[in-house]
């Protein structure tokens, strides 16, 4: 359980609570399951109908945090009892843990879990298909989640039956299904891209830079090591990317200066941690007991450090973190609104738009899938589509009319 940062929960305008939620990707896809639920940008909490079950709701669906009740949502609110699953769910993170999936993974499966457990029973191990059934339905039909969120709950808790459990279950029947719908990526215009660009500075504006210059998804930037820049060769390794793969993309040379320029402050900064016995960082797997200086050494140093420190629950060490993905978020966003864009376009906007660019300035579909790193090509092949239609790739039969577009 979660004791660091509670989640605030008071009554708001009329007929609506405030949940002032600590930003983690888990908790955001929690909430966002919540029908009517809404997020106030400038004052940076989110409000959920107040109806009757709402608090009792909240309890449920954060059960692995600390939700502190305004006083008038505690007096007379029945507080039920959270599942009590917590040796089962040391084995599921030992399970994961024990499979190399990364912490994302583990935390969006753990929230699975966590969340059929509450609507189901504390005791997992008693129920079976129709119990699975009737909660995957529910998420279509009551949660109105996606496709994607209804077969990531599936594999959720068939990881927790399988591989922690040790139970087999079976064709899971009658389940509603959320309808998986057709979409292209958004795309941005080479003079939109530099339009944005413009409009950042500092870290952000070098991340933004990696993320349509190489393809980077914005974890992949976050996460690079010193190490993982080759300038003799001019490229980037990608180390344990999504589905745990390596992969070579390209360094652009418009960053090679910059970056340069970037690690030298980034290596002082190492070099005064050093000084006050700091320094250190978290290395993958099990390489901290085989090498236990490695995650000192300059190879290894986040290229986008942290400003601050934080001590390992587990080692007690004090260590420098990555920079949190929220911080080149919100600067994109930000940049987007003053560039003027409509488009809805975040940061993997970018990589949506280096793999459309690649296609137009005629590199072949496979050389891209790999600078992506996608497993299939029809992955891949989504960006021809964005590539030939519209007013790009086809003429409307309404220019050959030779009408002049005024009205008549």
């Amino acid at each position: 359980m979660n004791h660091t940062t509670a989640i605030l929960v008071r009554p708001g305008e009329p007929g609506r609570l405030i949940v002032v939620l600590p930003y983690s990707a888990g908790r955001v896809a929690k909430i966002k399951t919540i029908p009517g639920r809404h997020w106030h940008g400038p004052e940076k909490y989110w409000s959920v109908p107040r109806k009757t079950g709402a608090v009792e709701h909240l309890l449920a669906l954060f059960a692995d945090d600390r939700l502190e009740l305004d006083a008038s949502l505690r007096e007379g609110a029945p507080q039920p009892p959270r599942p009590s699953a917590g040796p089962l769910m040391d084995r599921v993170h030992a399970a994961i843990r024990a499979r190399h999936f990364s912490p994302r993974t583990e935390e969006t499966y753990a929230g699975w879990i966590r969340r059929f457990i509450a609507s189901a029973g504390p005791q997992p191990e008693t129920l079976g298909e129709a119990e699975i059934g009737r909660f995957l339905s529910g998420l279509a039909t009551d949660a109105r989640v996606g496709a994607a969120s209804q077969n990531q709950a599936l594999a959720a808790i068939l990881f927790l039956y399988q591989h922690v459990l040790g139970k087999e279950i079976m064709r899971v029947e009658g389940v509603v299904r959320a309808k998986r719908g057709i979409r292209v990526p958004v795309v941005l215009s080479r003079q939109e891209v530099l339009a944005v660009l413009n409009h950042m500075s500092g870290t952000p504006r070098l991340m933004a830079m990696f993320l349509y210059g190489a393809g980077l998804r914005v974890l992949e930037c976050c996460q690079l090591r010193v190490k993982d820049i080759d300038f003799a060769l001019n490229q980037l390794v990608v180390r344990a990317g999504k589905g745990n793969k390596d992969r070579f993309t390209t360094l652009p040379a418009l960053i090679v200066q910059p970056i340069q320029r970037h690690l030298e402050a980034v290596r002082l900064q190492h070099q005064e941690d050093l000084k006050k016995d700091l320094g250190r960082v978290e290395l993958p797997d099990a390489l901290s007991r085989k090498y236990p200086d490695a995650s000192r050494e300059w190879g290894w140093q986040w290229v986008f450090p942290a400003t601050s420190h934080y001590v390992d629950r587990l080692t007690g060490e004090r260590r420098r973190h990555h920079l949190h993905e929220s911080v080149l978020q919100r600067a994109f966003k930000e940049a987007r609104v003053k560039a003027g864009l409509a488009k809805p376009a975040s940061c993997h906007t970018l990589r949506h738009s280096f793999a459309t660019h690649l296609l137009e300035d005629g590199y072949d579909i496979r050389t891209i899938q790999e600078l992506l790193g996608h497993s299939d090509v029809s992955t891949t092949m989504i960006y021809t589509h964005v590539l030939n239609r519209g007013g790009r790739g086809v003429r409307s039969p309404a220019d050959r009319l030779g009408l002049d577009g005024a009205e008549g």
